[in-house]
This record gives structure tokens, C-alpha cells and sequence, in this order.
């Protein structure tokens, strides 16, 4: 009988894994019993963090906007875990502009690893988790993808993006036994938020009912159970981790 909470027959990919929600998503999926690759550009991070989880975790370099390399990284998950249940789409940049700030080199690599990214792990991973019996696909959005977001124009226009294709992969891909469901955290204590500068002060708990920012943890959590068998009925939802931001 599984319990619950019990990932003992997933095998993960998660991207953008070396630190902050990436980490303490693979993190909790470990503890739980998945196998986890673990994939970033940071290398000696991610390398670090998957030998603290131990031999159900592993790490390889990965640029999520390189289709060939998401061909190599299903290829390796299948080789080394035995078969791929699960892909959790979290690498992401987010560089603070406005629409008349926005540059080419800026818009191309939102474009470049927050849409084409999840295009290219949906396309990939998708024939080896239907190989696998089925499983799930989470990918992580954003409050930008639910309002229109002042200073983050591509990021936001991004997130957008993989919010009408996370919608988009849940219809088509369902008949073949894959969920694709979308979270939507709010702010959460990561390094991304201390580099673009997003305040965090009390003017900006008071916009969170719950008054505190989000911990990896609570996202992580929800991760965690989007993957699970409890939620083999769920696709095409929209999860905010928000402290109740966007209420």
C-alpha cells in the first residue's frame, strides 16, 4: 500500500536545481523516496547538492535552452533511474525592466529559458514518462503570469507564455497518461529575489494575508504532491503559493 506523501516510485528531473526552489524541491522528492536528476548551469552547486541527497539523486550541467541537451538529460534519467516519471520545469531567469528598457539580448534569453526551456523538457520528457505508464509534468510560473507586472515586462511575457502552454500540454498530453499542472508561487526567500531587488519590507508583507514571504519549503511542498499519486486526477490546474498575495 503507498502512503501517503510516498514518492517511492517517482523519477524526477528537476531543473535549475542547484539552489534556492530547485534544491528543496529535489530535496523534499528525495526524502520522500523519488529518484531526482538534478540539472543546472551552476555546476559546482548542483554537483554539491546532489551528493548531499545521496545515490537516489544525481547532477548534470544543463542548459534548458539547448534542445539537444534536454534529448541527453531524458537519456540519462532513463539510463541511470531505469525510466522517467516526472519533470519539474524551474530553471528561470527574471532581469528587472520595464517595456522601453527591454533590449533584444534581454527579451531573447527570458524567451530563451523561460518558454523555450519548458517547451523543449515537455517535448522531450513527455515519450519517456508515457513510456514510464504515465506520470506528471509541474511547471513553475508565476504571480507575473497572473497580473500585469511593473518592471518585469519579459520576464512577465514569459511567464504568460508557460502558463497558456502549461494549459495547452495539459489537454493534448492527458490521453496519454501525462498530468501537466502549473504553480504559481508568490515571493518566496530565494537568491533570485534579493538579485533583481524586489523589496521586502514591511510595505510589501502587508500585501501577503499570511504576512510572511514564501519559504522554498512551502513550494516545494506543493511540487511534491502535484507528482504524487494523491494527485492523479489534477491536470491543467492553476496552484498559487501565494500566502493568499493574489487572493
Amino acid at each position: 500500500m503507498i502512503e501517503v506523501g510516498d514518492l517511492s516510485a517517482t523519477v524526477a528531473i528537476v531543473t535549475g536545481a542547484a539552489r534556492g526552489q530547485g534544491a528543496e524541491f529535489a530535496r523534499l522528492m528525495c526524502e520522500r523516496g523519488a529518484a531526482v536528476l538534478l540539472t543546472d548551469v551552476l555546476e559546482e552547486e548542483g554537483e554539491e547538492v546532489a551528493a548531499a541527497l545521496g545515490e537516489r539523486a544525481a547532477f548534470v550541467p544543463h542548459d534548458v535552452s539547448d534542445p539537444a541537451a534536454w534529448t541527453a538529460v531524458v537519456a540519462q534519467a532513463e539510463e541511470r533511474f531505469g525510466k522517467l516519471t516526472a519533470l519539474v520545469n524551474n530553471a528561470g531567469v527574471n532581469r528587472r525592466a520595464t517595456l522601453p528598457e527591454t533590449d533584444e539580448e534581454t527579451w531573447a534569453l527570458h524567451l530563451a529559458v523561460n518558454q523555450s526551456g519548458p517547451f523543449y523538457g515537455m517535448r522531450e520528457a513527455a515519450p519517456a514518462i508515457e513510456r514510464a505508464g504515465g506520470g506528471a509534468i509541474v511547471n513553475i510560473c508565476s504571480g507575473s503570469a497572473l497580473y500585469g507586472s511593473h518592471n518585469f515586462f519579459a520576464y512577465s511575457a514569459s511567464k504568460w507564455a508557460l502558463r497558456g502552454m502549461t494549459r495547452a500540454a495539459a489537454v493534448e498530453l492527458a490521453p496519454r497518461g501525462i498530468r501537466v499542472n502549473g504553480i504559481f508561487p508568490g515571493l518566496v526567500e530565494t537568491p533570485m529575489v534579493e538579485e533583481v531587488g524586489i523589496p521586502t519590507d514591511a510595505t510589501t508583507l502587508a500585501r501577503i494575508p499570511l504576512g510572511r514571504l514564501a519559504t522554498p519549503l512551502d513550494v516545494a511542498r506543493a511540487v511534491a504532491f502535484l507528482v504524487s499519486p494523491e494527485a492523479d486526477y489534477l491536470t491543467g490546474i492553476e496552484l498559487l503559493v501565494d500566502g493568499g498575495m493574489f487572493a
